[in-house]
């Protein structure tokens, strides 16, 4: 996609990306967010928050004591700096046979504004089984560095995809 991208509207209960803000915003959400991993349901709580930013899905942080118990590691990756959020910790995945490296991570001292985020963890969830908010199964955002969950609830176009690190 070439260019400045041209927003879909929204339907209704919908909303799109372009009317997040910037910089970005935490929102608690009291949707039931499930993620599987390793054939496993790994999270389910009510207890997320998502993060809002403009032409980007929402990227839930989920709370990190409502992740099964022992599948969490440190990650391998050195600390990555968000410009808005802070410096972040990687985490990998562990259960049985199944390993994801460094797909989540964490903000152990985030700056004032996402002060809400400590204790919580954001994950790539296309490399999950399945992620899923009130039982649609979530679209991983494009690209491979951002985590944004696209439901049928949001509408773009998305950052993520080649062409879009302009936007």
């Amino acid at each position: 996609m070439a260019g400045w991208p041209q927003p879909v509207t929204p339907g209704p209960g919908q909303e799109s990306v372009w009317g997040y803000p910037r910089p970005p915003v935490v929102e608690a959400s009291t949707e039931l967010v499930e993620v599987e991993f390793g054939g496993v349901l790994i999270c389910s709580t009510r207890k997320a928050f998502r993060v809002l930013e403009t032409s980007h899905p929402p990227t839930y942080y989920l709370p990190v004591d409502a992740m099964l118990a022992g599948v969490l590691s440190p990650g391998a990756s050195a600390a990555s700096v968000c410009e808005w959020k802070g410096v972040a910790s990687y985490l990998t995945f562990r259960l049985g046979d199944c390993v994801e490296h460094d797909v989540a991570w964490t903000y152990p001292k985030p700056t004032g504004r996402f002060a809400a985020l400590v204790g919580y963890l954001a994950l790539y969830p296309g490399r999950m089984d399945q992620c899923r908010v009130d039982g649609e199964i979530v679209q991983p955002q494009e690209g491979g560095f951002y985590g944004g969950w696209i439901t049928s609830r949001i509408v773009g176009p998305f950052k993520g995809a080649p062409g879009t690190w302009a936007w």
